[in-house]
């Protein structure tokens, strides 16, 4: 039997579904390594009580606490981007496969992340870690507007700002204030359509890819709180219009170094067709998109990333049967949801089409998160009605606060 640490500072729904999975592969002992009450761990997982699962001192004590116990760790594993290092670091104390904190910080620091990737000759937007103020205005003199400023290491767009002219740039440097205590990732702002790109690398082979497109993209979601926005996922991605992200996609991942894992990547595509990547992640994507991605392929996409992980295959392969595609409901103004309007209009319109959704809860405070208060996912064999059906939905739908 193999002992497999999931580390999960909380035991959120969406973590389950990863946990569920990965209680699932064969021969494993899964210990959830966690902050959460012992009752949050679902059946077939036992669990392991740390104050502060955000500390790699912490957690490498419980991994060793553990290891005295039952023995060596097989592996040891987890989702969330912002613990992606303090894994690396319980296995370089434990001596267990797995990507290192070398790797883990070409993934997890944009600037380290974006150095590597124009060092092997990838296509990415060009960069500059700012200190002072100065070196910001030595950027834009550099590159023109606009520009992106945001944190080195962040995610989901947080802390994220577009700067148009010089009167956003005060703005924004008076408020995030650089200092060499308190970097800032300044970035070209690319012009084009974004994308995601998913992949799961085993032994340093791509043997899964998914490509997605953002309605709208990121980063305007996360300065517009009241946009539904979209993420569709083509039924067919092997047409000439991917030729370039499907080899740009492996190659940043042999760039910056992982054998083994699941990748979500973040990409625009220019008016000319060429892609230029904007960050990606080494760990599942969030927000639904492995729902999303099951839909596809007719297959759970969360147990194929926890057999990659722990045994280092995956059994079967991947056929996209279907297109699908996410909406996430949301709505403008503040407080707490009093009504959710044309849930009954939306679903006349498109009920057959439904295959999974959570609806915003009357009486919950409005979530702070990009993924707002519930989401409906579609699915069809034909890509066009899945992407007419989710303008349909976000037309009629519509989630109010007070």
């Amino acid at each position: 039997m193999r002992t497999v640490l999931f580390v999960a500072p909380f035991l959120m729904e969406a973590t389950l579904k990863f946990v569920q999975a990965a209680a699932t592969v064969p021969n494993t002992r899964l210990i959830v390594i966690t902050a959460d009450a012992a009752e949050r761990v679902p059946a077939g997982a036992q669990h392991y009580f740390v104050a502060d699962p955000t500390s790699a001192g912490q957690l490498i004590a419980a991994a060793r606490a553990i290891a005295k116990e039952v023995g060596p760790i097989h592996r040891v594993i987890g989702i969330l981007e912002n613990i992606q290092e303090q894994i690396a670091m319980m296995r370089e104390a434990l001596g267990v496969s797995g990507p290192d904190v070398a790797t883990a910080e070409r993934f997890r620091d944009k600037s380290v992340m974006k150095d590597a990737l124009r060092a092997a000759g990838l296509p990415c937007a060009r960069h500059k870690v700012l200190f002072t103020q100065a070196d910001a205005h030595a950027f834009v003199r550099e590159v023109g507007y606009p520009v992106v400023l945001k944190p080195p290491s962040g995610a989901g767009c947080k802390a994220t700002y577009r700067v148009s002219d010089a009167a956003g740039l005060a703005a924004a440097l008076t408020e995030i204030r650089p200092s060499p205590d308190r970097v800032v990732l300044a970035e070209e702002f690319v012009q084009g359509d974004e994308h995601c790109y998913d992949s799961i690398t085993i032994g340093g082979k791509t043997v899964f890819q998914n490509i997605g497109r953002y309605y709208p993209g990121p980063l305007d979601v996360t300065r517009n709180d009241w946009i539904q926005w979209c993420v569709v996922l083509p039924r067919d991605i092997s047409g000439s219009e991917f030729d370039p992200v499907r080899k740009v996609g492996p190659a940043v991942v042999k760039a910056l170094g992982l054998r083994t894992g699941m990748t979500h990547m973040e990409w625009f595509r220019r008016s000319d067709g060429t892609p230029v990547v904007s960050e990606i992640g080494a760990r599942p994507p969030g927000a639904q998109f492995v729902s999303v991605m099951s839909w596809v392929h007719d297959r759970s996409l969360y147990h194929a990333w926890a057999q990659a992980v722990i045994d280092d295959k995956i059994e079967g392969t991947f056929e996209r049967k279907y297109a699908a595609g996410v909406a996430f409901l949301r709505g403008a103004g503040s407080g707490r949801i009093t009504r959710v309007e044309n849930i009954d209009k939306a679903q006349a319109l498109m009920g057959k089409l439904v295959v999974e959704a959570q609806l915003p809860v009357i009486g919950r405070e409005k979530s702070t998160t990009y993924e707002g208060d519930g989401f409906v996912i579609l699915r069809h064999p034909d890509t066009r009605v899945v992407e007419n059906a989710l303008e349909t939905l976000i037309e009629t739908v519509r989630v109010h606060y007070e």
